[in-house]
């Protein structure tokens, strides 16, 4: 049971935290997001993947549904957003000691954790399929 409301807060945590950007982005559009991707050369039609990476698949984690294949777009997505925002930063510290990114490489680190541990069993529904849990 214990073992089961972790994998639950793991999910709502990571999900909960990702959705807020996507809301953002839904509303004020992903202009910023297409300027970094062609700052850094990556072609820009991968902004679109936000909406992916940062609203549908947090739903689907906070319901427990396709949470595998959510983990594993929450982490590519994080993984763009690092080349594009920050890759001349990767080493890079902050003046209180931490990694310039390591609130994305903790976004990232979690989602790939979700995508491995599955969703527990609170969950909507009782799909089986891609990894069976």
């Amino acid at each position: 049971m214990m073992e089961n409301l972790g994998k639950l807060l793991l999910r709502i945590s990571v999900a909960g935290l990702m959705l807020p950007h996507g809301i953002h982005k839904l509303m004020h559009g992903i202009g910023g997001v297409k300027y970094m991707l062609g700052q850094s050369g990556m072609p820009q039609f991968l902004a679109y993947g936000v909406y992916l990476g940062e609203i549908v698949a947090p739903l689907l984690m906070i319901l427990g549904l396709y949470t595998r294949v959510s983990g594993l777009l929450i982490a590519f997505t994080m993984f763009v957003a690092t080349a594009a925002a920050h890759a001349h930063e990767i080493f890079s510290f902050t003046k209180y000691g931490g990694l310039v990114v390591e609130l994305n490489a903790l976004y990232l680190f979690a989602a790939l954790a979700v995508a491995l541990i599955g969703p527990g069993k609170f969950r909507l529904g009782n799909q089986r399929g891609f990894w069976k849990e």
